[in-house]
């Protein structure tokens, strides 16, 4: 192919098939992907930095804003490990409906991902259907927490709200409605020969692969990778929960669609056992406004994989250190390599398939020379003066806005 045939060309940060700013430059050989290079950071927030000077209660409902979609895997991740620094007993009923919560959620997540998915090939009536059965979990939801997102369920020490016998029912019914609507997609999904077609073959990733690259979640599970935090390393009820981890060994987008569909089964069964299993008793305890000191890895199965939390207690009111490592952080390593050599008409399936979050994932790294006046460590209000003073230097004086 001659060399005029090769250029690159950018993808973002706004673009339609993207939901949300990311940067990628995909060098072309005509219409071949040869290379791609993937910019994150514009969604960046200083959420890390910001929960070091906001008290555990604060950071909670912080945390829970890391994503809409996985609040509150972020904020059960979080308050888990600081019960754990705290060796503080969280009543068993506060567990169950932390889990039927967290249950509803990848409902939530995987049913919008589906609408997604068929939105970026082109199936914008599956985007309507599955759209519309995502209202009834989110009306669920709104109606145990409050909130049809950002639930705010979670307290230090148990849950906010109790839930009534009546809720329950509701639940219920929700899930035998869904369940059947979720039975009709896995019939498309085995017999529409046009998605089955579209999707197979596209975004390989084989086992080995996944495990080099260390992807978690549906992404891992679509590639043989029997993993998931809830069975491997219980938290929360799922010890007292019997399920199946669903994984697949198509190795590409079709398989990722596939392991969804079949968790959302799972995910019925989840909440139908929590149900009928749900204990007595309180659901909060009294909780110290200290956390001693100490430091602590929390893990959460999240829709899109593994999510991990690191949480470092000084004996104070406020952590010395949040660190969060967001599923599509893991996730995102392995696109490039699934889209070398792929069409670029492949490109928007292809990173929607491992469902990225990129306001979980964006973070901030600040390298200075020795010479540089720039405190290493910036406090914030250090950072906040020097974004201040950094814009108004290109022409820009925030301080002047009323």
């Amino acid at each position: 192919m001659a060399e005029r045939d090769k250029f690159k060309i950018p993808v973002g940060p706004q673009h339609p098939s993207l939901k949300e700013p990311t940067s990628f430059s995909v060098a072309l050989r005509g219409e071949e992907i040869t290379g791609i290079d993937v910019r994150l950071g514009y969604n960046h927030r200083g959420i890390e930095k910001a929960c070091e000077e906001r008290t555990y209660i604060q950071d909670m409902y912080l945390i829970e804003r890391i994503c809409g979609i996985c609040s509150h895997s972020h904020s059960t991740c979080f308050i888990q490990g600081v019960e754990e620094i705290a060796k503080i007993e969280v009543p068993k009923r506060a567990l169950y409906i932390r889990t039927l919560v967290g249950e509803l959620e990848r409902i939530h997540s995987h049913l919008l991902w589906l609408g997604v998915a068929g939105h970026e090939i082109g199936f914008d009536t599956l985007l309507m259907y599955t759209w519309r059965d995502r209202e009834i979990v989110m009306d669920v939801l709104a109606l145990l927490t409050g909130n049809r997102v950002n639930y705010g369920i979670n307290t230090i020490g148990g849950v906010r709200r109790d839930i009534t016998r009546e809720q329950m029912k509701e639940v219920t019914r929700a899930m035998d409605s869904l369940e059947e609507r979720t039975k009709y997609y896995i019939k498309i999904a085995s017999e529409e020969t046009t998605i089955i077609k579209r999707l197979s073959g596209v975004g390989v990733l084989s086992k080995e692969d996944a495990l080099r690259f260390c992807v978690v979640g549906p992404t891992a599970r679509a590639s043989g990778v029997d993993h998931d935090v809830r069975r491997d390393d219980p938290y929360a009820a799922y010890s007292e929960i019997s399920f199946n981890v669903i994984t697949d060994n198509h190795n590409d987008v079709y398989g990722r669609t596939v392991v969804r569909l079949k968790e959302l089964m799972e995910s019925y069964k989840i909440i139908r056992q929590l149900l009928e299993k749900l204990p007595e008793g309180p659901v909060s305890v009294k909780v110290p406004r200290k956390i001693p000191a100490g430091e602590v890895v929390s893990r959460y199965e999240a829709p899109r994989g593994e999510d991990l939390h690191y949480i470092k207690a000084n004996g104070t009111d406020k952590p010395e250190r949040v660190k969060v490592r967001a599923p599509t952080l893991a996730n995102i390593q392995a696109v490039k390599h699934m889209l070398k050599n792929r069409l670029l008409a492949d490109l928007p399936i292809v990173v929607a398939a491992i469902d990225p979050c990129f306001s979980c994932t964006d973070r901030l790294i600040s390298v200075r020379g020795e010479d540089e006046e720039t405190p290493g460590i910036m406090t914030w209000e250090n950072l906040h003066s020097y974004s201040v003073e950094w814009y108004r230097k290109r022409g820009l004086d925030f301080s002047k806005l009323k």
